[in-house]
């Protein structure tokens, strides 16, 4: 397949997409959960059959007035996760007198008997201190994926310098993050979606899986190069081609475990394999139409210099 020859129409795609994305991230923001702001989450369990829906919970909870809004998540066939704002221990009570039966704003109808199973309050200050480890964490990983892939091709210098395929990968792994960040920024606006610390490491996993697809296709590009009679174009498709079915296999197998975990595996974790899907399904792609082409497209300008 003669893939790289539209190294120009894939890029547009992924500029496309790219650009699109970051004005769902400017435009809306992610919303941060308590993990970031500050807050309480509260875990709790009714006997089988017996939950309520979500606004039912969401409902009674907000019109007794203790927390103001709230974010309701079902788990299992019995828990619900809640979480809201930071609250003092006789709110804690007042909550869980709502959720049982015969509480206030409740009706033996709508809310039945509950267990607490966990709760926890994260401070304002701790959830700063949270935000600016997870920042850390992903500049970090970034400087060491840059590093990496700078030894890795230290020795490739014809036709194109090897500092340039570090490049092109960070410009695959910028696609990626940015697909997932605005996909969630739009999940955020208009489904409630607040995103975590799961969320930061879905991001850290998905810069490791893409860079370890972009190796994969670049490496086989630096093998290529001392042995090849075609030009550069040529010797990166040839490149490409080597490498397209061990990519779509490796890719289709965990994406398909992603999706079996996010239709069975629970309300908790929804959103990590989400997050995980869309970054990984990104990286396959981002390794082989992204990547690629640009090293393609600077050897190019190169000549015409």
């Amino acid at each position: 397949m003669r893939l790289i020859y539209r190294a120009k129409l894939w890029l547009s795609i992924a500029g496309a997409v790219t650009l699109v994305s970051a004005v769902f991230w400017l435009a809306f923001g992610l919303k941060p959960g308590i993990d970031f702001t500050g807050g309480s989450l509260m875990e709790v369990a009714y006997a089988p059959s017996e939950r309520p829906s979500a606004p039912e919970i969401k409902s009674a909870v907000e019109s007794a007035n203790i927390v103001g809004t709230l974010n309701v998540q079902l788990v299992d066939d019995r828990g619900a996760q809640l979480r809201f704002k930071e609250v003092t221990e006789e709110e804690h009570q007042a909550i869980l007198q709502v959720l049982s039966q015969g509480g206030t704003a409740t009706t033996s109808a709508t809310l039945k008997q509950v267990e607490e199973l966990h709760f926890e309050t994260i401070g304002p200050s701790i959830g700063k201190e949270l935000k600016r480890r997870a920042t850390y964490a992903i500049v970090i990983a970034l400087l060491v994926i840059i590093a990496y892939i700078a030894w890795s091709f230290r020795r490739v210098s014809k036709p194109v310098a090897s500092w340039k395929y570090g490049v092109s990968a960070i410009v695959a792994l910028f696609h990626d993050v940015i697909l997932v960040v605005g996909v969630f920024a739009l999940l955020g606006r208009y489904a409630g979606i607040e995103i975590d610390t799961a969320f930061i490491a879905a991001l850290l996993t998905v810069l490791g899986y893409s860079v370890n697809d972009t190796i994969v296709v670049l490496d086989r590009v630096r093998e290529n190069l001392p042995r090849s009679n075609e030009d550069f174009l040529g010797t990166v498709n040839a490149s490409i081609n080597q490498t397209l079915a061990r990519s779509i296999s490796t890719t289709l197998t965990t994406v398909l475990a992603l999706i079996a975990l996010l239709l069975f595996g629970g309300e908790t974790i929804r959103y990590f394999i989400l997050a995980l899907t869309i970054g990984i399904a990104s990286g396959a792609y981002s390794s082989i139409f992204i990547a690629a082409p640009i090293l393609v497209i600077w050897e190019k300008w190169q000549r015409k210099i």
